[in-house]
């Protein structure tokens, strides 16, 4: 009986910590972009495990709130009322939920976007994110297709998040 007992506690730390679990949980490079986990997967994966984008290029989309900036693949990009003078604050579990825009190479602008509003700003990750007019750039993890402004006056990490206008400025609505 003895035998069984330690068996079944030897399976189940076996289906509780091995590296298929691990492999499982590591981000994944969606459409180019820093890919981090979700809020659910382990906190022991490194959001800086994903390569950066190489020069980003930012587009402006028509959404149902207007036209507003677009990262890789059309998916929206927000700015975050709690970064001041150019620099994130968002870190750890809120770039989980809002990945930052990063890349390795001088970020492009796309159509109807103001080149000289580009620019970057460096992470306290060490990573380059883009800004766009001063603010750093975020995707909003629960926007899942072009389009998508799930993320527009959401208050969350202590700020509130906004879409971003061709003028840099958080676009109401």
């Amino acid at each position: 009986m003895l035998f069984v007992g330690a068996l079944a506690v030897g399976l189940f730390a076996t289906g509780c910590g091995g590296t298929e679990e691990k492999d499982a949980t590591e981000p994944i490079a969606a459409d180019g972009v820093k890919a981090t986990p979700t809020a659910s997967a382990s906190a022991s994966v490194s959001a800086s495990a994903t390569p950066a984008a190489a020069g980003a290029m930012v587009d402006l989309a028509e959404t149902k709130i207007g036209k507003v900036l677009v990262g890789e693949k059309g998916r929206t990009l927000y700015l975050f009322e709690k970064d001041k003078n150019g620099k994130s604050a968002c870190s750890g579990p809120c770039a989980q939920a809002w990945p930052p825009l990063v890349m390795s190479e001088k970020p492009r602008a796309g159509n109807g976007i103001k080149e000289n509003l580009l620019g970057t700003t460096k992470r306290d990750d060490g990573e380059t994110q883009v800004t766009y007019n001063g603010h750093p750039l975020y995707y909003y993890i629960k926007d899942q297709k072009p389009g998508d402004t799930t993320g527009q006056d959401v208050e969350a990490f202590g700020a509130e998040w906004y879409a971003v206008n061709t003028n840099g400025e958080k676009v109401h609505g």
